[in-house]
């Protein structure tokens, strides 16, 4: 793993799920057993009553990529809540004898919380995306929520030394919740750098959701999601962006998987010789 500065390997915040009993580890990696709606419950708490809480998606990109990247890592443990994104996780999680209520994806935790805002009145900000994708994004929100009052938005293509004005004019906006549309792990050092200025209750990083709320990418139909391959489906729409990228992750993850499940399955078999010796 990479070295990390003082700064960066300073002890992150306590996510308050770490002692309620639905924060759990997989394969040293915090997770959180919630369902969809206790997710978006939450973001409606922390909202009210103006407690920072930052949210993170997991699936098995972003896991793999952990291993190998020390910031990525320290970024996601930082995040208060950590839903999993992925089937793959789900499944993994399952079969260590995780009980995973359901998966809970990005886009489904900031369509839910849009929703929020639409209805009691909260304001979002939205970062991320091209100028034009996050334009036809936030034209198709307002058609859908037509009272919905956004609070400001800003593409994802400045540059370093436009960032303190980037970071500023969220300030300046006192938004209810933002929503950050831009790649790992850049969307994680944004975050890093500037959580605790923003003085917004409620963060998350949505990766590619503006994409899709903008109607440029498409989601897989519900049930390819549950059979797992939404992975599939997306690389078919951007193969030469997702291909390599998906078939090196998950490569890796299945790797990580046989080495964690060799141990179990030698300890049933020796389990099971013995219960089979007493018995003779």
């Amino acid at each position: 793993m990479q070295h990390l500065s003082e700064a960066q390997a300073a002890a992150p915040r306590i996510s308050p799920l770490i002692n309620s009993g639905v924060r759990r580890e997989f394969l040293g990696v915090p997770i959180d057993c919630l369902t969809l709606t206790e997710t978006i419950e939450a973001a409606d708490r922390a909202i009210r009553r103006r407690q920072p809480l930052q949210h993170a998606c997991i699936n098995v990109a972003k896991f793999v990529a952990m291993r190998s990247n020390a910031e990525l890592d320290v970024d996601v443990r930082s995040s208060d809540v950590i839903s999993i994104d992925g089937m793959g996780i789900v499944w993994a999680a399952r079969l260590m004898g995780i009980s995973i209520p359901e998966r809970v994806t990005g886009v489904d935790v900031m369509e839910g919380v849009i929703l929020l805002c639409a209805t009691k009145g909260y304001r979002p900000y939205f970062l991320g995306a091209r100028r034009d994708v996050l334009q036809q994004a936030i034209i198709n929100i307002q058609t859908r929520f037509p009272g919905l009052d956004i609070a400001g938005s800003r593409d994802g293509y400045f540059a370093p030394e436009e960032e303190t004005g980037v970071v500023t004019a969220i300030k300046s906006s006192e938004a209810d919740c933002l929503f950050i549309g831009m790649p790992t792990p850049r969307k994680e050092r944004f975050l890093a750098r500037h959580r605790d200025d923003l003085g917004i209750p409620f963060i998350m990083g949505v990766g590619g959701g503006l994409d899709v709320l903008a109607g440029r990418v498409r989601r897989a139909p519900w049930l390819v999601q549950e059979m797992g391959f939404e992975w599939l489906f997306r690389t078919v729409q951007e193969p030469l962006r997702l291909g390599p990228r998906y078939l090196r992750t998950n490569v890796a993850f299945a790797g990580l998987m046989v080495k964690a499940l060799m141990p179990r399955s030698a300890t049933r078999s020796s389990t099971s010789r013995r219960l089979k010796a007493r018995q003779r």
